[in-house]
């Protein structure tokens, strides 16, 4: 798998690049550049549109062609300055952005880089030392590399024409005479290049302390009515019953209300839009699918889940003994110890359609933590 969809820390590397960069209130659009062949990657990486993002655009045989498409597409927009960042670059952060746009306003183009503090050597080929070299003044170039948006795509194109094949945007303006400034980034801020690098950065995520972050909540409500049956489908557990809830789905009604409860809790629609029942692909679909890409969509957005509170509306059937099993089921499915998970039934007094025994309602809150 290309490294920028590998999976790191429960989120794609692209979707922690893009939710800094979108995030960013100086930032207005942004495009990636992708391979024909990972579509559905990219797809599953973003999960969704985003109002800042636009259609991705296909690369070329090289990253300088690949760059100079992503330019070319952004060009009937007019913009005025463009930021070109590694898509593997997985630990950018907003002050980096900053920065570099700070250097921007300063001079035609500006970089995230770090001065290098290794001694360097010279290898012969037989891998002895010939020299030591004098690191004064070397910095290594990092991404995002800004630049006045005319002057890179004009750059960009004269390479092209000229078959230059340059290493980073940089490289392309040095060589088209456009001055660029070096502005600070981050030893973190490192590149994901072998297996090792991304070993690296798992390790990096797991053992960092956990960062204030917004907490955001959201609700979820679902109603199923009764049909002929034998069970139902509720938290995930089968439960044996006189009938069965009518759904296009297996019409899991707690599922249905936490999975609202999780979109709601990040903006990004309801069960409906994303599972359509016009679609047959979810025709008797377990419930558990909806649930579990609500949370795939949360942990992209940099979000993680902190707890859910589901309540159940019937008379019939029991839910105590079945209590803890949906417990247990939708930490399961969210990856969640099963302290952060509630689930709770009460009935309706015999009133209202439950209370006739007409079907069951669900209501349920998700609490997200947004970083």
């Amino acid at each position: 798998m290309p490294k920028q969809y590998a999976q790191l820390g429960g989120a794609p590397v692209l979707s922690r690049s893009l939710s800094v960069l979108l995030g960013h209130p100086d930032i207005d659009l942004g495009v990636v550049v992708i391979a024909e062949a990972d579509r559905s990657l990219y797809d599953a990486a973003v999960l969704g549109a985003h109002a800042k993002l636009a259609s991705p655009v296909l690369g070329g045989a090289t990253r300088q062609r690949s760059v100079l498409n992503g330019l070319r597409a952004l060009a009937p927009l007019a913009p005025s300055q463009v930021l070109i960042h590694d898509a593997a670059r997985p630990f950018l952060t907003p002050d980096i952005v900053a920065r570099v746009l700070a250097g921007l306003g300063r001079s035609p183009g500006a970089i995230a880089a770090v001065p290098l503090a290794d001694t360097l050597k010279r290898a012969g080929p037989d891998r002895h030392i010939e020299a030591t070299l004098d690191r004064a003044g070397l910095w290594r170039a990092q991404t995002p590399q800004g630049f006045r948006f005319e002057a890179i795509l004009q750059a960009h194109e004269a390479a092209l024409a000229a078959g230059r094949d340059l290493t980073d945007d940089a490289a392309v303006a040095e060589w088209a005479g456009i001055p660029v400034e070096l502005v600070e980034g981050s030893e973190a801020n490192f590149k994901l290049t072998t297996a090792e690098d991304l070993a690296m950065a798992a390790r990096i995520i797991e053992t960092a302390p956990a960062a204030p972050g917004e907490v955001r909540t959201g609700q979820g409500f679902d109603v199923h009515r009764f049909c002929a049956g034998d069970h139902v489908w509720l938290c995930g557990v089968r439960i044996p019953h006189g009938q069965a809830l009518e759904g296009h789905s297996d019409a899991d009604v707690g599922l249905h209300a936490l999975t609202d409860a999780l979109l709601g809790a990040i903006g990004d629609g309801d069960i409906g839009q994303h599972f359509p029942n016009t679609d047959p692909r979810w025709r008797g679909a377990a419930s558990h699918v909806f649930l579990a890409d609500a949370a795939r969509r949360v942990r992209a957005r940099g979000g993680t889940v902190s707890n859910v509170d589901v309540t159940l509306l019937c008379e019939a059937p029991k839910i105590a003994p079945y209590r803890e099993p949906m417990r247990a089921r939708i930490a399961e499915i969210l990856k969640l110890d099963i302290s952060r998970v509630a689930v709770k039934a009460t009935t309706t007094e015999g009133l209202g359609f439950t209370g006739r025994r007409e079907g069951i309602a669900a209501v349920a809150t998700a609490t997200v933590v947004l970083r």
